[in-house]
């Protein structure tokens, strides 16, 4: 498995934290997934309104095949091995609070992406991993899980104990392995956005 290298020092959770897609299909104890969600719970939120809110299903339970079915045939390909699918909501009103009026609210993804990260630092702490998908049903989902009209769904993620590659379709087995990320040089800028270093 390649290793990642840090530019600056950091701490090894998040370079131990990845998206595999194999996973060994053994049962996940609930106190692991309410960790998990647990962590999640204490992401930073604007005006701490904390609009994420998370549906799940362990492997098994009454609504396992009901979750599959709302992912994409390629996700499902894999994600299906998984002990736990958790779908990420995040509420796009802002409520109101007596000085101001509900209103559309700006941060709910952002805040809701914070609530992810967390969830997936905690999964990896445990000895999981936990990978988000965006191949998923998202109109059939906001149907079938009876999602109010004011949630927008975000992502789905597949959570599990990594497994051996092989598990996986041929063409996936070569993927299998933590991915490197841009420097910081491209990705941070003192001052104004280089116009001529990108388009």
């Amino acid at each position: 498995m390649t290793t990642r290298t840090p530019d600056h020092p950091i701490a090894p959770i998040f370079l131990d934290r990845w998206s595999p897609r194999a996973f060994s299909p053994e049962p996940i104890p609930p106190r692991d997934l309410f960790t998990m969600l647990e962590a999640a719970r204490w992401a930073p939120s604007a005006y701490n309104v904390q609009p994420w809110r998370f549906l799940y299903s362990i492997r098994g339970d009454a609504h396992w095949q009901q979750y599959l079915s709302l992912l994409d045939t390629f996700n499902v390909g894999w994600a299906r091995h998984a002990s736990a699918l958790v779908f990420v909501l995040s509420d796009t009103v802002m409520p109101g609070n007596g000085r101001r009026e509900p209103k559309r609210s700006r941060t709910n993804s952002f805040d809701a992406g914070a609530a992810w990260a967390q969830l997936a630092l905690q999964a990896t702490s445990l000895g999981y991993q936990a990978h988000a998908m965006g191949g998923i049903d998202f109109a059939r989902s906001q149907t079938d899980l009876a999602v109010p009209d004011h949630y927008r769904i975000e992502i789905a993620v597949a959570i599990g104990k990594p497994a051996d590659p092989s598990v996986l379709p041929e063409p996936l087995r070569a993927r299998e392995r933590p991915s490197q990320r841009l420097p910081v040089q491209e990705i941070a800028f003192a001052g104004a956005f280089p116009q001529q270093a990108f388009p």
